[in-house]
C-alpha cells in the first residue's frame, strides 16, 4: 500500500499554494512533512485526503488515480486526522470511535464483533478508555485530539494521514501519540504522512522528512540529511543548531533568538 502524490499544484480561487510539490510513502514507512506556516502543509493535507482537487497533478492511492475513487474506496484504504479535532458533539466518545468503522460495515451499520474489537483496542491504545461513555462536549481540547486519533486508528486504514497530530497535547501524550504511529507503521507495515511543527518530533520518528517553502519541496531525505542548520534556517528564518543525541544517535534541533 502506498500514496503518492506527484507534481501537485492547487490552492484556493486564483491563489496557488502548493508548485509542483511531490510526496510519496510506501508500506512501513512514516514520512513527516515540515515547513513554515504558509508553506502548504495544510493545503497537501486537503489533497492527499481528497478533500481538495489539485489544478496540476494527481494523487495515487494503491496506484489509482484519487480522482476515479468514491469517497467510500478512499475511506477503506485512508484515515485522515485532520488538525483541528473535526469530533461530533451530540456522541459519546465510544460513538465516535465508531464512527471510524463505517467503512468497514454495510449500508445499515450493523456492528460486528470485529468493530467492537477495534473500536476497544483504539479507545486503550489513546488512553481513553475511561472515557468512552463521556459526552465528546465534556472533553478537554487534548482529551479530543485523542478521540479523534482513535477514530483514524479504528478505521484500520492502510495509509493515514496527519495533519499536528500532537496538536493540543500535553508532554506525555505528545509522546504516546509519536509512539503510537511508530508502533502502527512498524507493526501493520502502513504508510504514513504527517505534517509536524515540533522537528524534534519528526527526528525522532520518521524514516524520512520532505521540507516544504513557499509551496514547493525544498528536500526530501532522511532526518539527518533534511536537518541541516544552513537548510533550516533558509526556511524558517532563525538560527538554528543540529546536534546529534549519543544515546540515541538521531539528531537534535536547538533554535536560536530572533535578531532584533
Amino acid at each position: 500500500m502506498s500514496i503518492e502524490a506527484c507534481e501537485i499544484s492547487a490552492g484556493y480561487g486564483r491563489d496557488a499554494v502548493l508548485s509542483g510539490a511531490s510526496i510519496a510513502a510506501q508500506s512501513g514507512e512514516w514520512v513527516a512533512v515540515l515547513g513554515p506556516n504558509g508553506a502548504g502543509k495544510s493545503t497537501l493535507v486537503r489533497v492527499l485526503a481528497g478533500m481538495l482537487a489539485p489544478a496540476h497533478g494527481r494523487v495515487l492511492l494503491e496506484g489509482r488515480d484519487m480522482q476515479g475513487l468514491s469517497r467510500a474506496e478512499i475511506a477503506r484504504s485512508l484515515a485522515v486526522v485532520p488538525q483541528d479535532s473535526d469530533v461530533a458533539f451530540g456522541f459519546s466518545v465510544r460513538e465516535v470511535v465508531m464512527m471510524g468503522r463505517a467503512p468497514h460495515q454495510s449500508s445499515l451499520l450493523r456492528v460486528r464483533a470485529e468493530d467492537e474489537r477495534a473500536v476497544q483496542s483504539a479507545l486503550e491504545r489513546c488512553d481513553i478508555a475511561a472515557l468512552a461513555d463521556r459526552a465528546v462536549a465534556e472533553l478537554s481540547g487534548g482529551e479530543r485530539r485523542r478521540v479523534t486519533i482513535a477514530r483514524a486508528l479504528a478505521q484500520e486504514a492502510k495509509v493515514l494521514v496527519l495533519d499536528e497530530p500532537a496538536a493540543h497535547l500535553d508532554a506525555r501524550h505528545a509522546v504516546s501519540v509519536g509512539e503510537l504511529v511508530r508502533e502502527e507503521v512498524d507493526r501493520r507495515a502502513i504508510a504514513c504522512i504527517a505534517v509536524l511543527h515540533d522537528l524534534a518530533a519528526a527526528a525522532r520518528w520518521a524514516d524520512r522528512i520532505v521540507l516544504l517553502a513557499g509551496g514547493k519541496v525544498r528536500a526530501d531525505g532522511p532526518p539527518a540529511d533534511v536537518l541541516k542548520p544552513e537548510l533550516l534556517e533558509s526556511v524558517f528564518e532563525i538560527p538554528i543548531r543540529v546536534a546529534t543525541d549519543p544515546e540515541s544517535g538521531l539528531p537534535y534541533v536547538v533554535t536560536g533568538r530572533l535578531s532584533k
